[in-house]
């Protein structure tokens, strides 16, 4: 076996020391970043999620909903795209829900037809237009007009 050029080690390796160590400023900022970010409640988040009881299917998508106005099937379908905070295993968030019947929510969230995204997302946002002013009457919601 060839040996390194290397010699041996004379004293032990080092496990970090006190200088790396963030300063009292820096700890003071981070303490103060963490306190602004407020996380919503279950109870806010929950509000979304009951607005969609008792609604029929928005996403009607054509060839897969069974338009049953008295469909008992009835869940608060969840935006698959990223603007609206999907990313990875995380979902949405609750304002960015549409009541979906069971066999459009799973042709939304499952891609077993092979439909692109981009359809799945225009038929999201059409189901979401139509939604958002009904949700707003219904939870009391003032709707912030969009100056173009």
């Amino acid at each position: 076996m060839k040996r390194s050029g290397f010699n041996p080690r004379t004293k032990p390796m080092s496990r970090g020391s006190w200088k790396n160590s963030p300063s009292a400023k820096t700890v003071q900022r981070r303490r103060e970043m963490k306190r602004k970010v407020r996380q919503p409640t279950v109870a806010e988040g929950s509000r979304y999620l009951v607005a969609c009881r008792g609604e029929p299917c928005y996403l009607r998508v054509p060839g897969v909903c069974r338009l049953n106005p008295i469909d008992e099937t009835i869940v608060p379908c969840h935006s698959n795209q990223s603007r609206h905070g999907k990313a990875g295993n995380l979902k949405a968030d609750n304002r960015f829900t549409v009541p979906g019947c069971m066999f459009c929510h799973a042709w939304i969230d499952q891609n077993r037809v092979g439909t692109p995204r981009q359809e799945k997302f225009d038929v999201w946002d059409l189901a979401y237009s139509l939604w958002e002013p009904v949700r707003a009457r219904k939870m009391g919601i003032q709707l912030e007009e969009t100056v173009r």
